[in-house]
């Protein structure tokens, strides 16, 4: 009771002094943590802001690269650090070192994101923690940056590629992989899953991981020291003898090509050798006749560093594509010459196909085919009529006739059908040449029986060909631009299964017909196709195939690949 009284006995100005500072006490204490910047905080705000807008930053004698990227991360999270704190590096930033040592095993280099520097900073705070000397705050401060940038980069260049291949070929037109990394790295922190993270960004693509594989191994071979050279010399095949043969066959085992030699110092060109040659020559876009010739010499002779580039920019390309490539799809591989109809995931049908010469390139670009048109007329491109037709006309007057063409005045959809005799052919040139050409359906026809349409900016699309000796070549650009597929009915067969109106007999019955009528079929649903450019890929018994680079985009690659990384 006497305590009771006391309190009341307080006047209010007392009883207001007791409580108002416990009150501020409470509000103080309710407030969060990262409201209150604390010194680092203010240094990293600071250090970002002096790099103006967009943000150009050095920290030493490191770029940072992630611009946009950058700055937003931390200005989101009030510019709290994410990998350290007042004590030193927190386990995430250990995490994301583990991460980055791992970058060459993707063809990517750790050092382009500030590996050399970052271990160099680890080094002094190491230091420090030895002799008990407090750590600098401006040296958290930097690291804490590099980690960010490193993850940011790292992180764009597993999403979307090292390079924009359109900065380099302006022929690649296929739409890449995006994500909001800003967002990716403040999940990753929060679930402190970083390694997990950075990997979920890769390719999931089957044919990245088995690049991924035979980088390994041709790596491996060249740290043993590749394999040596194979001297010029006369043409060899099965039965020869000669000094070289030994060399062939050391060269041969050490890319697996001959397993367990049974006469490795033999110069005797025996089967086993032809056997190896020949798995050589079809591995590598060679006519495949277990002959030692020019080509294959040279083939042969490419070194394992050259080999290791060119799996790495092949990776690389990888990294551009989509993600979703589609449940089905059809693939067309440009350099290799190859394509396949992969439905989920597996493969179901795969053939040869005629891509475009070197001046007359097949775009990269992905697209959908939407339907097929059997017995196609062909509209002559005028590049074609003036580069290819008209001097084949020049030098046989019957050409016309014989190819069934149809000559139309004007290139407009009124143009008027003209009598070939009536022209003077010989004075005909590229320059005056107003005429619009239409090969007939029929045998002769350029697009063989059935063209797939993909309607497109570059007027691409898949075709039969009546030109089929060319499917036994080993290097097949002899098209101009368009595709020449090898299984044009089994295509046609596979794209229309689900047609109620088209079961495969009817196909090959309509298809039979030596002169039919154009006839065009929407399919039952659009499939995706995919035209793309590879010089290395794997193939469905799992071996790694190498291609010329038939365009030149290899080089052009690999010296982009070399260049200090763009930012994010």
């Amino acid at each position: 009771m006497r305590a009771y009284k006391m309190l009341f006995s307080y006047s209010r100005r007392q009883i207001l002094g007791i409580v108002f500072p416990i009150i501020f006490v409470i509000i103080v204490n309710a407030i969060p943590t990262q409201a209150v910047a604390s010194p680092i905080q203010e240094l990293l705000r600071n250090r970002i802001e002096s790099g103006g807008v967009p943000l150009r930053l050095l920290v030493g004698e490191e770029l940072i690269y992630a611009s946009a990227a950058l700055p937003e991360f931390y200005e989101r999270r009030m510019y709290r650090p994410a990998w350290i704190n007042e004590k030193g590096l927190l386990p995430q930033a250990t995490s994301l070192l583990n991460a980055l040592q791992t970058a060459d095993a993707e063809g990517l280099r750790p050092n382009d994101y500030h590996w050399n520097t970052i271990e160099h900073l680890l080094s002094e705070i190491r230091q420090a923690r030895k002799i008990f000397i407090p750590f600098n705050p401006r040296l958290l401060v930097d690291l804490d940056l590099l980690l960010t940038d490193a993850f940011l980069i790292y992180g764009s260049h597993l999403v979307a590629g090292r390079i924009d291949p359109e900065r380099i070929d302006p022929q690649w037109f296929v739409s890449r992989r995006e994500a909001d990394l800003v967002q990716v790295l403040e999940q990753a922190l929060m679930s402190a899953e970083i390694e997990k993270t950075l990997k979920s960004l890769l390719p999931l693509h089957a044919g990245y991981e088995s690049l991924r594989k035979a980088l390994a191994l041709y790596r491996k071979i060249a740290a043993n020291g590749g394999w040596p050279s194979v001297p010029e010399g006369a043409r060899l095949q099965k039965g020869a003898q000669s000094d070289q043969i030994s060399v062939l066959r050391q060269r041969l085992a050490i890319e697996y090509f001959i397993e367990n030699p049974t006469s490795a110092a033999s110069p005797l060109f025996d089967n086993e050798l032809e056997r190896a040659l020949i798995n050589f020559q079809t591995r590598n876009g060679l006519e495949p006749d277990g002959v030692l010739g020019k080509q294959t010499m040279k083939a042969l002779n490419i070194t394992a560093e050259d080999r290791i580039r060119q799996i790495i920019v092949n990776m690389e390309r990888w990294r551009w594509l989509p993600q979703d490539l589609g449940s089905r799809y059809i693939l067309v591989n440009i350099a290799g010459f190859y394509l396949d109809v992969i439905e989920n995931q597996n493969p179901v049908m795969d053939m040869r196909v005629v891509t475009g010469r070197p001046y007359r390139r097949t775009p990269v670009f992905s697209d959908k085919v939407t339907y097929l048109v059997m017995h196609p007329f062909w509209a002559v491109p005028k590049t074609i009529s003036e580069k290819d037709i008209l001097p084949k006309i020049k030098k046989d007057p019957t050409f016309v006739e014989k190819q069934r063409f149809k000559i139309f005045q004007g290139w407009g959809t009124d143009a008027k059908e003209i009598d070939p005799s009536t022209v003077d052919w010989q004075a005909a040139t590229a320059a005056n040449l107003n005429f619009r050409f239409r090969q007939e359906p029929g045998p002769q026809n350029a697009l063989g029986r059935i063209k797939f349409m993909f309607p497109n900016q570059f007027d691409v699309y898949l075709h039969d060909t009546p030109s089929r000796n060319l499917f036994a070549r080993a290097r097949r650009d002899f098209s101009s631009g368009c595709i020449r597929i090898e299984k044009a009915v089994e295509l046609a067969e596979y794209l229309l299964r689900n047609h109620p109106d088209w079961p495969p007999e009817k196909i090959r019955l309509a298809l039979t017909v030596a002169e039919g009528v154009e006839k065009t079929i929407k399919l039952p649903e659009p499939v995706n196709i995919h035209i793309l450019y590879w010089t290395v890929w794997d193939s469905k018994d799992d071996l790694i195939h190498f291609s010329s680079d038939i365009y030149d985009r290899d080089k052009a690659l690999d010296e982009a690949m070399q260049a200090p990384p763009p930012g994010a």
